[in-house]
């Protein structure tokens, strides 16, 4: 038992911004921060994407420019999505050596060496002419253990590239399983797996979409991502994925789902991400800019929220201008 006012004065520790920094229980440093990065084939300029202003399609010059940037602000980690300029039924860039993230990832590495853990998104959506994340059968349907076999090869490809993390997105079963049989069985057991294994079927996507341009041209993704009313589940995700062998889970979207995000990090021992989708970040952006609310202690205030619930790791659109307010 504590004492009770007028003994206790819990204001006494909030009298001054240094008394606060001193007793603060959360707090978000910029290396558990992850840059997510866009890449675009066939494009000689940056071109910034209109629902998410301030993030950019990238060339492999800015894409250098802007990684670079990332590490000296002290960013942990770069997540690399690819947008090809040729797409088709299967995905075939996703897995070409010469495709457009394998390019990045050698540039990438070469550049920063083992400055910042560079990280690949390993799915199909960005790839396949129809938008979804595996392969489909001739009813449209998309068929799981067929796209296991795209994944474990892509998963190879972007090892051989220099990747140190891969990650599988599609939410399809076994895909961990798959990847890392498939990297195990290349030489390539260093490299990591973050698995996003428990990816809701989110209204937060949207502007992503553009960033990505893999909006599915029929139907949605409801049929291999979670349901939002869902819970339990995200744990049975959560246990399979380690089961197969992930070194690393996420847990997408982040803000709308923090009950989930504690709820995982209590359940498991290994480092748990949250990733801070592209709505949340446009629905900032546009209250800042109309004068609605104060940008700065707003991205910060979500971040910390993040690592109250229990993320090691924020996957944020914010991560470069977020590590040098933190610092």
């Amino acid at each position: 038992m504590t004492a009770r006012f007028p003994l206790a004065r819990p204001r006494r520790l909030r009298t001054t911004a240094a008394m606060r920094r001193l007793v603060a229980e959360t707090r978000v440093r910029p290396e558990e921060l992850i840059l997510p990065m866009f890449v675009k084939e066939g494009i000689d300029a940056p071109q910034e994407i209109s629902s998410m202003p301030g993030v950019y399609q990238h060339t492999l010059d800015s894409l250098r420019k802007s990684a670079e940037e990332a590490v000296e602000a002290g960013v942990g980690g770069i997540m690399l999505f690819g947008v090809p300029a040729v797409k088709d039924e299967r995905g075939s860039a996703a897995d070409d050596p010469d495709g457009i993230v394998q390019v990045a990832l050698r540039k990438l590495t070469a550049d920063l060496g083992n400055a910042v853990v560079v990280m690949t998104d390993l799915c199909l959506d960005e790839y396949t002419s129809h938008g979804h994340c595996g392969v489909l059968t001739e009813g449209n349907e998309v068929d799981n253990d067929a796209t296991l076999e795209r994944y474990a090869s892509i998963a190879v490809a972007q090892a051989e590239a220099g990747t140190d993390v891969v990650a599988p997105s599609g939410m399809m079963d076994g895909q961990v399983g798959a990847i890392r049989a498939a990297l195990d069985g290349a030489g390539y057991t260093g490299v990591a797996i973050l698995s996003y294994a428990a990816k809701y079927a989110s209204a937060f996507y949207g502007p992503f979409r553009d960033a990505a341009e893999c909006a599915p041209q029929f139907g949605d993704r409801s049929s291999y991502q979670q349901d939002p009313a869902n819970a339990k589940e995200a744990l049975r995700e959560i246990e399979l994925d380690l089961a197969e062998g992930a070194d690393m889970v996420m847990v997408k979207p982040g803000l709308a789902y923090l009950d989930i995000v504690a709820k995982v990090a209590e359940a498991v021992t290994v480092p748990v991400s949250a990733y801070q989708v592209s709505g949340e970040y446009a629905m900032v952006e546009a209250a800042a800019r109309n004068g609605w609310l104060d940008r700065e202690r707003v991205i910060v205030e979500i971040l910390t929220s993040y690592r109250r619930a229990g993320a090691g790791q924020i996957l944020t659109y914010w991560a470069t201008e977020a590590a040098r307010l933190l610092r």
